[in-house]
């Protein structure tokens, strides 16, 4: 306590006299002791302040609200002090965005005339968007494209997937009216394990109809969808026994909201044929919002923080499948197919 009230005394005796490199050099020297110096950080941030050195008051208040964060407690004295480092961290970051565009627009570059890439560079400048980053829960391969949404004209099989829209429609609605209704709650919990802290467990707002899971086409499948499973054959599913291929019927009911989440693998990609689909409904992987159109595949990396929704009022009902990431050669893939199945095979008895 008698260092920590040395340095206060000096540093408010210079600001009496004011004497601003005295006070710097005391607030200096106490952060230089201990750069948790919580007291002393936002100090040193309300000098720069004062000074109308924007930039330095911002690496101080950073650096004390990080501080705080690790702390166990913080004394009720310091809390004025960090409201004030809140506020004022935002007024600049919308202060320095609003110089930024206006720079830019002075010289010819906006929103509407940059390229897809600058524009969201500057988004996240700005701090307008954060930043999305492949964060796969289970596996994560690297080197490979930070790209959440890939377009349908990448892949030269799925105009042949897409041509088999109506035949797979039918087979899902006779399913649905016959007796031969196999939808169940998609989040369900593993025997012998927690379950999962989903508010959607056990539920069928979000329901599935497994065509093939873990590695195999699911009972009376063959018989009820074989316009469907002859689709999924044209596409590069993955192969891992007991695991892959999967492919299933996916419905959200009205009002349903699939909460952001990560995927388990960056490995994959994951496809949506949407079959019915009313309005209101959209799926945000990253920081890009799309809509479904019947018909038309959607593909995304999983691994990016997703959502999805179903505002309308209607269920929505898409075939969803897994296949291979394009930028992962043969070689990789059987490789990861010996991990995958050498992960899989982990404890047993």
């Amino acid at each position: 306590m008698t260092g920590q009230t040395t340095w206060l005394d000096q540093a408010r005796d210079a600001h009496r006299r004011g004497d601003v490199a005295a006070e710097t050099a005391a607030l200096d020297a106490a952060i230089r002791a201990d750069r948790g110096n919580l007291p002393a950080l936002l100090a040193m941030a309300e000098l720069k302040r004062r000074l109308a050195d924007d930039r330095a008051a911002c690496s101080y208040y950073r650096l004390a609200l990080g501080t705080a964060a690790q702390a166990r407690s913080v004394p009720p004295a310091l809390h004025p002090g960090l409201q004030r480092a809140e506020q004022f961290l935002a007024e600049t970051e919308r202060a320095f965005a609003d110089h930024l565009l206006g720079q830019l627009r002075g010289a010819g570059i906006d929103a509407g005339n940059a390229t897809p890439r600058v524009a969201e560079a500057l988004r996240m400048l700005a701090g307008e968007q954060p930043l999305y980053l492949q964060q796969p829960n289970m596996f994560y391969f690297p080197g490979l494209a930070q790209r959440p949404f890939f377009e349908r004209s990448d892949f030269d099989w799925s105009g042949a997937v897409e041509a088999a829209t109506d035949a797979i429609r039918a087979e899902l609605l006779a399913m649905i009216g016959g007796a031969a209704d196999t939808f169940g709650p998609y989040v369900t919990a593993s025997p012998g394990r927690p379950p999962p802290n989903n508010p959607l467990l056990d539920k069928p707002d979000w329901g599935a109809a497994w065509l093939w899971k873990d590695g195999a086409v699911a009972d009376g499948m063959a018989a009820l969808c074989s316009a469907a499973l002859a689709a999924l054959e044209l596409a590069p599913q993955p192969v891992i026994p007991g695991r892959a291929p999967i492919a299933l019927f996916s419905r959200l009911t009205p009002g349903t909201h699939i909460q952001p989440h990560h995927g388990m693998l960056n490995t994959r990609l994951i496809c949506h044929l949407p079959l019915i689909v009313p309005d209101g409904c959209a799926l945000r992987v990253g920081a890009e919002t799309r809509g479904w159109r019947e018909g038309e595949l959607l593909i995304f990396d999983d691994s990016f923080e997703h959502e999805a929704w179903n505002r309308g009022t209607s269920d929505r009902t898409i075939l969803l499948f897994e296949i291979w990431r394009p930028d992962i050669d043969a070689d990789e893939r059987e490789q990861l197919t010996r991990i995958f199945a050498a992960i899989d095979t982990y404890g047993e008895q």
